[in-house]
């Protein structure tokens, strides 16, 4: 069965690119979401095998979602996503719960290594 990945970030262009990776390698994208109360929304109703999901974003930041997502689900895989420069809110986001980091802009194969690590 095809690992059920939920893919939030604000910018539809950068959902599109991380769909587009996982997709064309096996992976089944259950939804989308565009900022943090929505990936909550969305992964309490579509209960994913794996998130990645954006730091900065209206409404809820990324790492309140993994904090929030964690109280629900402690064994939820989580993938934070970054824009470069963003160190600090990286590790911040692993002492959250999030299980790796991929950085902007997505390299493909950084990414299927991060989701391979994250749900092997």
């Amino acid at each position: 069965m095809a690992t059920r990945v939920l893919i939030v970030d604000d910018a539809a262009f950068m959902r599109m690119m991380v769909k587009d990776i996982l997709s064309k390698n096996g992976y089944e994208i259950v939804g989308e979401a565009e900022n943090g109360l929505k990936a909550l929304e969305k992964y309490q109703e579509l209960k994913p095998d794996l998130t990645t999901m954006d730091i900065t974003m209206p409404e809820m930041d990324g790492i309140t979602a993994v904090k929030e997502i964690k109280k629900i689900d402690p064994n939820a895989k989580v993938i934070m996503c970054s824009a470069m420069g963003q160190q600090a809110m990286v590790v911040e986001a692993i002492q959250a719960g999030a299980r790796d980091f991929i950085v902007k802009p997505f390299q493909p194969d950084r990414v299927l290594e991060a989701v391979r690590k994250a749900v092997g």
